[in-house]
């Protein structure tokens, strides 16, 4: 029998012990790998090539306060522009007002969100359509595929913050890098159903001429209109969307704190597993040290037996993250905000390491105090 086959037949030689922590340690892991994957999508994710070029201008007070439409002929004369569109956000209801059916709407301008979304395709022909139709729309294509819409269907959405209900027109279905899980409509439809708002709009994305230049056109567009009635806060697209996280609360303390005490759990979990098994086989420790084996022998077989169960715990864990994480990604009202995020290798070799450091951490109290027993009392214990 080598080492190798021995540390694996007593990493499992109490099948149902072993059963039970390696399902505890798999749970604890997969928790942590989900919480993992949701920060780094959220915090570490550079997103697409293009939307590094893009920015969002919004009101300062809130993305509940609108901006005059007058403002993107002067931000598109600024130096580092190449592209200005305007959005305002509709938030309607579609069928009813179960999560499974909520998806984003905005009023746009079908002639420049392309130009500016660049990285969003669509068929010249649809597009042209749209253009031509001001009650038209266009949707992202896997929503298209969700409630079976075609070219030429009708939409009806109820305004639940404006006064004004939409019927729709599909003319066109893009593609995304990522399910946005929106639709898209002329903004014309809301200036003239509602007066109000008439010439004002909710925010504006801007395309610079490259990524480096995105800080340095933010400083410009605030810095024009910071003495206005409605000054503006303009930010990269990915800082835009950090900020929109941030509006449900601390995210980021939320996700640390969730994933300390998952490997503490882990530790205490696969400690007592190691200490009840070392307890157990007292006797045996003191056979191998009388057949030759040497303390440091003795605590890289016990050791070795505690890493290699918190880290099959660990890979199983992972690999259920990734189911976890698609269910979570097209949960209503969740998948909106984690639309194509999924765990990367990385990600999971990092929860199988962690498993891994775990037994090691674990074990080597009662692994070292079992190498240090003298022989004799180790073959008169009894237990």
């Amino acid at each position: 029998m080598t080492l190798m086959s021995f540390v694996r037949k007593n990493a499992f030689r109490n099948k149902r012990r072993s059963l039970l922590t390696l399902l505890s340690v798999s749970f604890s892991l997969l928790l942590l790998t989900v919480m993992m994957t949701i920060w780094r999508a959220f915090y570490l994710s550079d997103g697409s090539a293009e939307s590094a070029q893009r920015l969002i201008v919004r009101h300062k007070v809130s993305l509940g306060q609108f901006l005059p439409i007058a403002y993107r002929e002067r931000i598109r004369s600024m130096p580092g522009v190449k592209q200005v569109v305007n959005e305002s956000w509709f938030g309607g209801q579609y069928k009813d007002d179960k999560p499974e059916n909520f998806f984003a709407q905005f009023g746009t301008d079908p002639k420049e969100l392309f130009q500016v979304y660049t990285d969003f395709q669509i068929p010249p022909d649809q597009l042209e359509a749209w253009q031509k139709d001001r009650a038209g729309c266009v949707v992202d294509a896997e929503l298209a595929k969700k409630y079976g819409w075609k070219i030429g269907d009708r939409i009806f959405i109820k305004g639940t913050i404006f006064p004004l209900d939409l019927d729709l027109t599909l003319r066109g279905i893009y593609t995304a890098p990522l399910n946005t899980q929106t639709l898209y409509f002329n903004n014309t439809y809301l200036d003239e159903g509602w007066s109000r708002i008439k010439g004002l709009v909710g925010f504006f994305g801007v395309l610079a001429d490259s990524p480096g230049a995105v800080p340095q056109i933010a400083k410009d567009i605030d810095a024009t209109f910071r003495n206005t009635d409605r000054p503006t806060k303009s930010e990269s697209e990915k800082a835009f969307n950090l900020d929109f996280i941030a509006m449900m609360g601390n995210v980021k303390a939320f996700i640390l704190s969730i994933c300390l005490a998952v490997v503490f759990a882990t530790l205490l979990v696969s400690a007592n597993t190691m200490a009840m098994s070392i307890r157990e086989r007292t006797r045996e420790v003191a056979l191998l040290k009388t057949l030759g084996f040497t303390r440091g022998t003795v605590l890289g077989l016990f050791m070795s037996e505690a890493v290699t169960l918190a880290a099959v715990g660990g890979l199983l864990g992972a690999v259920g993250a990734v189911g976890i994480i698609f269910m979570v990604a097209h949960a209503p009202g969740i998948g909106l905000m984690l639309a194509g995020v999924k765990p990367n290798v990385g990600t999971i070799v990092v929860a199988v390491v962690v498993g891994a450091a775990v037994g090691a951490l674990s074990s080597f109290v009662p692994a070292y105090n079992a190498s240090r027993r003298n022989i004799v009392d180790g073959l008169r214990h009894i237990g």
